[in-house]
């Protein structure tokens, strides 16, 4: 009778990476559909006021957002603390808005342009002086559809 003997011992099996590649690419297609690039970056402080009663914007991508507040604190020596307007990623003027707004058609398709929306972030600490400046001058520019955004109050 013939013996028969062991020809070492094997260890444990590799651990297939056949389907790596699936999950890298299923974490990157997740990664780049949940990712919000920010559009300007902030030069005011802003702290949106809170509010009961919202409704949120459909389409965000026919919204230009005008933001209002004092400037941030490297930006106090040179335009002081009293609230400004910032337009993308600039600092701009009441008369400032009606290029602003013309500019912002001109980048959408025609048949978008009666959806668009203005949205005012305004600071909660700023006076109804300048935001009524600003409506006023939204109105000269035809630009009739405000959102003045907020964040839901908590009860």
């Amino acid at each position: 009778m013939a013996k028969f003997g062991r020809k070492g011992k094997g260890g444990m099996p590799a651990i297939s990476t056949a389907s790596l590649p699936d999950i890298v690419f299923m974490l990157l297609f997740f990664f780049m559909v949940t990712t919000v690039m920010r559009s300007a970056d902030l030069k005011v402080t802003n702290h949106v006021p809170k509010a009961t009663e919202l409704k949120k914007l459909e389409k965000k991508s026919l919204v230009s957002y005008i933001y209002v507040g004092e400037p941030k604190k490297q930006f106090r020596k040179i335009m002081g603390t009293e609230p400004r307007i910032q337009l993308n990623d600039g600092f701009a003027k009441v008369s400032d808005i009606d290029q602003f707004i013309l500019s912002e058609r001109e980048a959408r398709d025609e048949n978008e342009v009666p959806y668009m929306t203005t949205s005012l972030k305004v600071d909660s600490d700023v006076k109804m002086g300048i935001v009524t400046e600003i409506k006023q001058a939204l109105r000269d520019a035809n630009a009739l559809k405000i959102n003045y955004s907020a964040k839901k109050k908590v009860e």
